[in-house]
Parts: C-alpha cells; sequence; structure tokens
C-alpha cells in the first residue's frame, strides 16, 4: 500500500497534529508525515513536530500584501514536499476559494461542533446557551465556506448541567484526539478510490 504524503498546518500548539503524527507513525497507517506547516513561527507545535523527526516550515501570513500571496507560497511548499493530503489542525486562518479549489477533496479539518451546528469560534458556550444535550467534534472536507464541507466523521459528548464552555471544551478534546486519527484514515482510502 502506498501511503500518501500528509501535511499537517497548525497556528498553535497542535494538539490535534500530534495525535496525527502518532498515528501516521505506524507503518500500516495510510498516510505518512511529510510536513508539519505555520504560519507563526512561534507556534509551539513547531518544535513538537521537530521533536518527532517531522520536518517543518513557516509562511508567516503578515509577510504577504494579500491572502492569495500567503496562500500561493503555502502551495509552493506543499508541493515541494510532494504532499498529497493536507490536514488542518487548528489553523486559523479563513482560506481564500482559490486554496481551496487547489486541494479540493485532499484537504480536511477538524471542528469542535457536530457540524452543521455551530460553525466558526465559541462551538461550545453556544451549545450550552441553547441548551443541547449533546456536543462534539465534527472532521470534514474543506469547501469554500467556513465549516460547509462534506462531514467525514463525527465523535458525541453529553452537555452536563453544571458544563462551563472550558470543561465541555475539555471532553471534546479529548474526542478529538481519537476521532482525528480515525477520519484521516478513512480520508486516505476515499483519495485512493479517485
Amino acid at each position: 500500500m502506498k501511503r500518501l504524503r500528509l501535511a499537517v498546518l497548525i497556528s498553535g500548539r497542535g494538539s490535534n497534529m500530534e495525535r496525527l503524527l502518532e498515528a501516521a507513525a505506524a507503518p500500516d497507517y495510510p498516510a505518512e508525515a511529510g510536513l508539519v506547516l505555520s504560519n507563526r513561527p512561534d507556534a509551539g507545535g513547531l518544535e513538537t513536530a521537530k521533536g518527532c523527526g517531522i520536518e517543518t516550515a513557516t509562511v508567516p501570513h503578515k509577510d504577504f500584501a494579500s491572502r492569495e500571496a500567503f496562500e500561493r507560497a503555502m502551495d509552493e511548499t506543499l508541493r515541494a514536499h510532494d504532499i498529497e493530503i493536507v490536514a488542518l489542525a487548528g489553523f486559523m486562518r479563513v482560506l481564500t476559494p482559490w486554496f481551496v479549489t487547489r486541494w479540493h477533496r485532499r484537504m480536511i479539518n477538524i471542528h469542535p461542533s457536530l457540524l452543521p451546528k455551530y460553525p466558526g469560534l465559541n462551538t461550545h458556550a453556544r451549545a450550552i446557551e441553547t441548551g443541547d444535550s449533546e456536543a462534539g467534534c465534527s472532521v470534514h472536507w474543506v469547501s469554500e465556506g467556513v465549516d460547509e464541507g462534506d462531514v467525514i466523521a463525527q465523535a458525541r459528548v453529553a452537555v452536563r448541567p453544571d458544563d462551563t464552555p472550558e470543561t465541555l471544551a475539555a471532553r471534546v478534546l479529548s474526542e478529538e484526539h481519537r476521532l482525528y486519527p480515525q477520519a484521516l484514515r478513512r480520508a486516505c482510502e476515499i483519495i485512493r478510490r479517485h
């Protein structure tokens, strides 16, 4: 089985990135980690990736006059590393249609809600305020609309009566760590079939 070369895009500490790199270290996993790329030179996840022996790159968005110029530089970096699938893991930039089209059905994201509920930010507070009995996380294909792509997999957690956004976020994050490697495996299988 040929493994797909994976890039993980991060902006921060990259706890989901760590789980993906751990999964990709197994020889029977359908993706191999080829690159961790960040738009922030101070992202803590870069050091974690280096510690795992994974090549890293930084493309600071602030160095570019436009979003598309930034994304063209990112795209060049990804292609220079022969990347075949991209996983966003706390990458805090909204991507342009140009980049999304360029990586159509080869880029996935994890989001801390049960999509299509609560795209965007403050998902845990919104679930609590609405009185939802459950919350969770979704892995989806990246599309032009924010958190609107087809869902690949979801995990659910109960919302407890005493939950705060922070306590709910902690339980959802545990599920994210479990779900993302499984969903990436499924995405690789889908890509290989097409």
